[in-house]
């Protein structure tokens, strides 16, 4: 079976492998002008690929194209017209958007009693849209509060995308590394519920997967 072939069986491991691939990919994209561009040429297929998972979900799909689309549009405006109002309102929305990509494999997951292989790869592939989320969700705050997130290296800095998508991988997985640090309320409150997804999903989505794959066998 050709790679295309099995990710058209299993879309969430298609997206999962995406993620993953822009974690490996992003700290390369953002020096420079061509890297940001990429980044956001990267961002779009991250975009297609959700929205193609979404589809496999008992979920309305018509709310994840809108968000997409609405996401699309801002940021074609943004680069011709650059403002910190259209920053905010994309970060938002694409938080919006990897929430509902994230509740509508949830979704898809728990809609039987039946751990298939995509409902596997659906388990890391939510796991990478809601740490996406949380991650849009700091820039939001950061963007709204400057110097939400402080750090070892340049504590003064605004934190780059790649140091926020870090923090929130951390949180939720409960690694909790400490080298960047939420100061101010807002931005300790999301983190601390992001903290609490990270517990629920785990206790309430992973160990039901476990337990079906288990009795399965």
């Amino acid at each position: 079976m050709s790679p295309i072939t099995y990710i058209r069986l299993h879309p969430s491991a298609g997206l999962l492998f995406v993620q993953l691939l822009g974690v490996l990919l992003y700290p390369w994209m953002e020096g420079t002008a061509l890297g940001r561009a990429l980044f956001g040429a990267f961002g779009l297929v991250v975009l297609g690929m959700a929205l193609r998972v979404v589809k496999r979900s008992p979920t309305q799909t018509w709310v994840a194209v809108l968000l997409a689309l609405l996401v699309l549009a801002l940021s074609s405006i943004n680069i011709l017209m650059p403002s910190p109002v259209l920053e905010w309102l994309i970060a938002i929305l694409e938080a919006a958007f990897y929430f509902y990509a994230a509740a509508s494999l949830i979704a898809y997951m728990t809609a039987d009693q039946h751990a298939t292989t995509d409902e596997l790869y659906a388990v890391g592939a939510t796991f990478t849209l809601l740490a996406w989320a949380f991650a849009h969700l700091f820039t939001f705050c950061q963007l709204l509060l400057p110097g939400s997130f402080t750090a070892m290296l340049e504590p003064q800095a605004a934190r780059t995308w790649m140091e926020l998508l870090f923090l929130s991988f951390t949180t939720l997985s409960g690694v909790g590394l400490g080298d960047i640090v939420p100061v101010t309320p807002m931005a300790r409150s999301l983190v601390m519920i992001e903290e609490f997804a990270g517990v629920m999903y785990l206790a309430l989505v992973v160990s039901r997967l476990i337990g079906l794959s288990v009795i399965k066998r």
